[in-house]
């Protein structure tokens, strides 16, 4: 008789990773003690708990807890918003469905795609106008990530899905961007910068006249001062003649100019820039001039020039430049590479 194949064992799926409160907060733009507060008011809390007393919360929770964040967003009361999203997972249970998969959503969801958690957090949290709540993920993605990451793929993500929320709502949103702005430049004014070595030029950062839309440059003199490489930041809109005499007075390592539109950037203000000089005759020195933001046209640069791309890329461009030349005055005197 022949044997009777025996099936093996199929392997069980693995249930699905719970998270901590911290986490689930950062994801819904929430703060931890407002989780805590729901838990307690509305029984919404997670399904299990670790030893030690210390809250897991299941895909099945997150997306209890997304409803309800959707549902107050919208105006809903937070107890009426609790018993709906309760009373939806209920149902589900009852009829067998599956858990809702935990997704954004909502009339004032942010157009975002593939990011991270602490994004959706954070773009939760700006259209709910939430700014103490906006303020503390930032300063918990910049603890965690760093600063380059946490811009490129916390910050700016949400800037830009904000610039394209307000963009197609006429002027429904501005007030969610001007938000989340003054609190993302409030926490890179927070960042101290390491000592500056003694007598190194520094880096000029500047918006081209008219240009208003300085973040960028600020993340990118945030980082400059982490790394201990002096930055002379200016903000936005800087006069042409104000440029030019930062320039003479300060001989830079390099100059850097933001255009965020095509209206704003200068190519014979960056090649006006570029032909700057300083020191004595036959030893002087001029800036180099790097053009950052996607107001400056990729045909044409003016000679002498180089794009920036992307904070990291830009900060390991400006790490490998080499300072101006030091100029020897008279005879014993100590060499300087400063402008007059």
């Amino acid at each position: 008789m022949d044997r009777v194949p025996q099936t093996p064992p199929q392997p069980q799926p693995r249930p699905a990773a719970a998270l901590s409160t911290g986490a689930v907060a950062r994801r819904l733009g929430v703060s931890p003690t407002t989780l805590r507060s729901w838990e307690r008011r509305y029984a919404i809390g997670p399904a299990r708990r670790e030893a030690g007393r210390h809250r897991r919360w299941t895909p099945a929770d997150i997306a209890r807890l997304e409803l309800m964040c959707r549902l107050t967003a919208d105006g809903v009361p937070p107890a009426e918003a609790a018993r709906a999203a309760l009373g939806i997972a209920a149902g589900e249970r009852r009829a067998g469905a599956a858990a809702p998969a935990p997704t954004p959503g909502g009339t004032g969801a942010l157009p975002l795609g593939a990011v991270r958690p602490e994004c959706r957090g954070l773009s939760r949290a700006a259209v709910r106008l939430d700014a103490p709540t906006v303020a503390e993920l930032l300063e918990a993605a910049l603890a965690e990530h760093g600063l380059v990451t946490a811009w490129e793929e916390v910050i700016a993500p949400t800037l830009h899905a904000v610039g394209r929320k307000w963009a197609t709502a006429g002027e429904r949103y501005v007030e969610v961007e001007h938000l989340l702005s003054w609190q993302i430049s409030s926490a890179l004014h927070r960042i101290r910068p390491a000592p500056e070595p003694p007598r190194t030029p520094p880096v000029l950062l500047a918006c081209v006249p008219g240009e208003q839309h300085s973040l960028p440059i600020e993340a990118l003199t945030a980082v400059l001062g982490q790394r201990g490489l002096p930055a002379r930041m200016f903000g936005a809109a800087l006069p042409v003649e104000a440029l030019h005499d930062a320039v003479r007075r300060t001989g830079p390592r390099a100059v850097v100019l933001w255009a965020q539109s095509r209206t704003t950037a200068d190519p014979a203000l960056a090649r006006s820039v570029a032909g700057i000089e300083w020191g004595l005759r036959g030893a002087r020195s001029r800036p180099a001039v790097l053009l950052a933001g996607p107001g400056w046209s990729p045909d044409g640069q003016a000679p002498r020039t180089e794009r920036l791309y992307g904070l990291r890329s830009g900060l390991a461009v400006i790490e490998s430049l080499a300072p101006p030349r030091a100029v020897t005055g008279a005879a014993g005197a100590e060499p300087f590479a400063y402008g007059s």
